[in-house]
């Protein structure tokens, strides 16, 4: 599995085109497809970006706890898997085109972090990233809240 790590500044073009950081390209598995899912994350305003494989992976998880008989359970999978897309880096700059609707979703201007998060990416628009920043004293209190 591919771990992310780092934070990584990118600009956004007009047509909701971004460069994908080399840094985490070159993490990724070259016999595999340079396929992403991206998708609005449910507690913070930012995309989730996961390998394809990461993402069936997890998919695959979820799905395998859902009856769907169940209507609440078919409800919620329909509202997993919506607002989702499927982007692939260009083979000559190496950038990516993430829907407008997703970009929207979360503020996203002319700048725009990626944020390794260990399984996954987190994009954020800068001025939200930059914000959802904790001071070391908050994050050391949590730290020990969750940790003991």
């Amino acid at each position: 599995m591919t771990k992310f790590i780092g934070e990584y500044k990118a600009k956004v073009d007009d047509r909701g085109r971004l460069v994908f950081p080399s840094a985490f390209k070159a993490l990724m598995d070259p016999d595999e497809p340079m396929r992403l899912v991206v998708k609005k994350d449910l507690y913070s305003p930012c995309l989730d970006i996961y390998t394809y494989r990461e993402w069936e992976r997890e998919s695959e998880d979820i799905k395998s706890r859902l009856n769907f008989f169940n209507p609440e359970h078919a409800t919620f999978w329909r509202g997993y898997m919506s607002g989702r897309a499927v982007v692939e880096p260009d083979g000559k700059l190496g950038r990516i085109s993430i829907p407008r609707q997703l970009l929207d979703s979360i503020g996203a201007g002319k700048e725009v972090i990626f944020a390794g998060n260990d399984h996954k990416i987190e994009l954020w628009a800068r001025e939200r990233y930059e914000s959802s920043l904790m001071d070391e004293n908050a994050f050391a209190a949590l730290a020990e809240k969750i940790l003991g």
